[in-house]
């Protein structure tokens, strides 16, 4: 075995943990306000908003870490396949730092301060619907590093943009709706 090995291993641990773990918690959450229960959808973004500092927020930058330590010493930066990674990357964090982690926070000091109110069902509402389009980035970092496209692969390049698309109107389109379960 070697060093390579490792790091790729530690590498593809922390991101299916970090990956997987949070798109469990926001299909729990999504269920939920589909059927109507609020208390779960709450549980669940609380969970998502308890873990996010301590379990999603150091797994995202060990797999960044991993991941630069296989480029730097051994792939390069240079490839596309990296760059979209990367960028890829960039996005999912900014997304967790600039609307997970504050809207989670929001909704919880509003339960806390005036119980289950619609105002914090919308920031709720809000966490699911910015993870509708985060996890469509996560799917397209995760298909850029098994297929490794080039400029030449244009129908992956095609399908990743064509997911990122579709993961946008999902959220949009959930948030313009608003959607109210039966026993809000």
């Amino acid at each position: 075995m070697d060093w390579y090995s490792i790091v790729k291993f530690l590498h593809i641990v922390c991101a299916l943990i970090w990956v997987g773990g949070g798109f469990t918690l926001m299909l729990l959450a999504a269920r939920a306000e589909r059927a109507g229960n609020i208390e779960s959808m709450l549980q669940a973004m609380r969970a998502t908003g308890e873990l996010g500092n301590r379990l999603f927020a150091p797994l995202s930058l060990a797999t960044l870490a991993f991941g630069l330590v296989m480029c730097g010493f051994w792939a390069g930066f240079s490839e596309l396949w990296i760059v979209i990674g990367l960028a890829g990357y960039f996005v999912t964090f900014s997304v967790g730092m600039l609307v997970f982690k504050p809207t989670a926070d929001r909704m919880g000091r509003m339960i806390a301060k005036d119980g289950l109110t619609p105002a914090a069902l919308a920031q709720g509402r809000r966490i699911l619907s910015a993870a509708r389009f985060d996890y469509s980035v996560m799917l397209v970092i995760i298909a850029d590093m098994v297929l490794k496209p080039t400029l030449d692969d244009r129908f992956v390049l095609g399908g990743m943009a064509l997911v990122m698309l579709g993961g946008a109107a999902l959220a949009l389109s959930n948030n313009a709706r608003g959607t109210t379960p039966a026993h809000a």
